[in-house]
């Protein structure tokens, strides 16, 4: 049996509650809508890029998400000592590039595995909890736990719509 990305029920975006459980409802519909976006697909079909001379893919978003929830919430935020999942120095994006022999059933289990770690990392932190993010440059910022969310908000937004535009390429399906 081929084995598809499974289908999704996304629950609609929160329109009342205070600060905290609409930033983590806000957060939910955009990983709900990811998952829809590749909700039926086959393993093949997740790694068709998007259009030359990008070889971005919603197999590549799944993964770079996963990686992302566990950056900022996991590491940065909950100060959790993990390595990367996808990257290497040889292939420092390799989230999004080496797709071609990603297990896409693993990389579905990994993403929701990161997505229930990060839930879990900054459920007992304070929106105002700060860390410090250290640039390569040596440079540092530090940050709050609700900037976390917002940008996390932002981050799933933008490439959503990356995804919407894949998937329509794939098989014609659009929407929101």
């Amino acid at each position: 049996m081929t084995w598809r990305a499974p289908e999704i029920d996304r629950k609609p975006e929160p329109y009342l509650g205070d600060e905290r459980t609409m930033l983590d409802g806000w957060l939910d519909y955009q990983r709900e809508t990811l998952l829809l976006k590749c909700a039926g697909l086959t393993a093949e079909q997740l790694k068709i890029p998007s259009v030359e001379p990008s070889g971005l893919t919603l197999l590549g978003l799944v993964r770079h998400l996963a990686m992302v929830e566990r950056w900022w919430f996991r590491v940065r935020a909950a100060g959790e000592d993990l390595g990367d999942l996808y990257c290497t120095e040889d292939s420092p994006d390799g989230d999004l590039d080496d797709v071609a022999d990603a297990d896409a059933e693993r990389d579905f289990a990994v993403y929701a595995a990161e997505v229930t770690a990060a839930r879990a990392a900054v459920a007992g932190l304070s929106l105002d909890h700060t860390f410090v993010r250290r640039r390569r440059d040596g440079s540092a910022d530090e940050m709050n736990v609700r900037w976390a969310y917002v940008h996390m908000i932002e981050e799933y937004a933008r490439h959503n719509g990356h995804a919407d535009l894949i998937r329509e390429r794939i098989d014609g399906v659009t929407g929101d």
